[in-house]
């Protein structure tokens, strides 16, 4: 082989279809020493409940050619030429109104595909391809700040987990390969991007009231201090997180990974990785295995949003990249904001 890769191709069956795996010796993970063969095969092992991620979702993917150490990109658009033909897409509106062709996975084949091209992140939209304006998926994203760490993102999940069962409500919970702790709702698609996104601030504030102490939904990081920070903009359209199974770009190969809600004060994230997961997902079972179950109402929290409004707390500032949003305050730092009473 002359000590190159690059001639290097083999083709592997996966869901009935057949995947190239070319330059299967590149390193990604450098200082695990994983490569791309490792990647590749690394998801067909998590193959169930990575399927129960990204089934019928149009995905953006977070890919890296050279490794995590080289040049990394966000693909939102399935490239015109030299794609399998059997490869779904959905199609998604961006908050500009553009629209582009994301890659949709309906079976494992696509998720191979995806790490072939590179991909080591995947970032699934929290809708389906049947209605791609109305999110199926709540999602809380509970990230801890300076000062704050794992346990204190475990222990406000925990706070979350007591505020849902009053709600009826089951939350889903996993580890976002960081430091921070996600808990996914499955919620009936029959609200808009920007109805969820209130009902998820209205949830963050509940929050924040029983635990000020640790919880904050405080948009501006000048304002958080040290505690663990609900973001809510998770929940406008075109923001994506990292998928239950999906492997994350750091040095030691982490994975977002689903727990149980017993186990979670006590699991340290960084065991959550590439070489382990796959063991764990074959000897327990997939904890979010009973995550499409039920679909949830969100009318209570709406509710909770109108309350709120009528009490002064109203819209919250969007992301940068957003267009200006009806209702939505100034997006200006407080320390920096003229006209706030002092």
């Amino acid at each position: 082989m002359g000590g190159t890769t690059k001639a290097t191709v083999t083709e592997v069956e996966v869901a009935g279809r057949t995947v190239r795996l070319s330059s299967p010796d590149r390193v990604i993970f450098p200082q695990r020493g994983f490569t791309k063969a490792d990647v590749f095969h690394y998801y067909l092992a998590v193959g169930d409940g990575i399927m129960r991620a990204l089934r019928d979702r149009p995905t953006t993917l977070q890919r890296f050619p050279e490794g995590i150490e080289g040049e990394a990109f966000f693909s939102k658009r399935v490239p015109a030429r030299g794609v399998p033909p059997w490869v779904s897409t959905a199609q998604i509106t961006f908050p500009s109104g553009r629209t582009a062709a994301e890659l949709c996975p309906t079976d494992l084949a696509h998720v191979a595909w995806a790490a072939q091209m590179g991909t080591v992140v995947f970032h699934p939209w929290p809708v389906r391809a049947a209605d791609t304006d109305s999110p199926d998926e709540l999602r809380v994203d509970l990230d801890p700040q300076p000062g704050t760490d794992f346990a204190d993102a475990a222990a406000a999940a925990g706070e979350l987990r007591a505020l849902l069962a009053e709600l009826g409500v089951t939350g889903w919970p996993k580890t976002s390969g960081g430091r921070g702790v996600h808990v996914y709702l499955r919620i009936q698609p029959r609200w808009t991007f920007v109805e969820v996104r209130r009902a998820t601030i209205a949830l963050a504030r509940e929050l924040e009231r029983r635990r000020p102490d640790l919880v904050t939904t405080s948009w501006w990081k000048e304002e958080r201090g040290a505690r663990v920070f609900v973001d809510f903009n998770q929940m406008a359209r075109d923001r994506t997180i990292a998928c239950a199974y999906s492997l994350r770009a750091n040095a030691r190969a982490t994975v977002s990974t689903p727990v149980t809600w017993d186990e979670l004060p006590d699991v340290d994230p960084d065991d959550f990785d590439l070489a382990t997961v796959p063991a764990r997902l074959a000897e327990r079972g997939d904890p979010h295995a009973g995550i499409d179950d039920e679909a949830w109402d969100i009318t209570p929290l709406l509710e909770w949003a109108e309350r709120d409004a009528a009490a002064g707390q109203g819209d919250m500032p969007y992301p940068p990249d957003h267009p200006k949003m009806p209702g939505e305050p100034k997006r200006v730092q407080p320390s920096r904001d003229r006209d706030r009473p002092r």
